[in-house]
């Protein structure tokens, strides 16, 4: 029970981060820090997090089959984009409907990527309640900055899609937990492997073709280095109390 809760914790701070974005006197100003916030924090977690699992699926599956994985996790965001309405980042939607987008696409990515997540603290709690602990409060950390993507990104949305998709995110990797114990038995390393890949390969998609565009077009620019650099920096520390 207690690794199932330890879960659930970790995250639940995609909520706090959406607290943040909803008590702000500066809904706008704030919504731009959040994009770039998530985009310091997904490039961290690619190179200190998803990179060296990536490494570690390549000696169990090989070399190629990671790079087809991480494309196929890459073809399928794309694909998902065609059918999502208003997704061009030109100078009139910017501010609206590409950021609404950016919220639905990382909506995805993160439900996938924090099940596998879920599963990771669900498994180190079984064998040692401190590692549990430690790991899932790195979670949390670069959670927060994700919480307050979805939150910003989805303010225009009707409030039950709003807090539907904030629920899915946040239950996600409580559900992991779950999974891991119901079915570990069928979950090898292999198979656990495959999905980290098909994750990371949404979260390159995420990073380089539609926040990295959102924040350049973003002013102040300074602002947006701001944001990139503390989501960058949490991201980083959260991993160094992971791992």
């Amino acid at each position: 029970m207690m690794p199932l809760l330890i879960s659930f914790l970790a995250g639940l701070s995609i909520v706090i981060g959406a607290l943040i974005i909803h008590m702000v006197s500066s809904p706008a100003r704030i919504h731009h820090l959040s994009i770039a916030l998530a985009l310091g924090a997904l490039l961290a977690l690619l190179l200190f997090d998803l990179l060296p699992e990536l490494r570690e699926s390549a000696a169990n599956i090989g070399i190629v089959l990671v790079l087809l994985l991480v494309l196929l996790g890459v073809g399928i965001l794309k694909l998902l984009d065609l059918f999502i309405p208003d997704h061009d980042d030109t100078a009139a939607t910017h501010d609206h409907e590409n950021a609404v987008h950016i919220g639905i696409i990382s909506s995805l990515a993160l439900i996938l990527h924090n099940l596998v997540e879920g599963m990771t603290v669900y498994s180190l709690s079984l064998t040692s309640l401190r590692e549990g602990v430690i790991f899932a409060f790195g979670i949390a950390l670069h959670n927060i900055p994700m919480g307050m993507l979805i939150y910003a990104t989805m303010q225009e949305r009707r409030r039950i899609v709003r807090r539907g998709v904030l629920a899915a995110v946040t239950l996600s990797t409580c559900l992991g937990g779950v999974l891991m114990a119901l079915v570990s038995d069928a979950l090898t390393a292999s198979r656990i492997g495959a999905l980290v890949c098909i994750a990371a390969g949404m979260i390159i998609y995420i990073v380089f073709a539609e926040l990295l565009p959102h924040v350049l077009r973003t002013r102040p620019r300074r602002l947006s280095l701001l944001g990139s650099v503390c989501g960058f920096v949490l991201v980083l520390a959260s991993c160094i109390l992971g791992g």
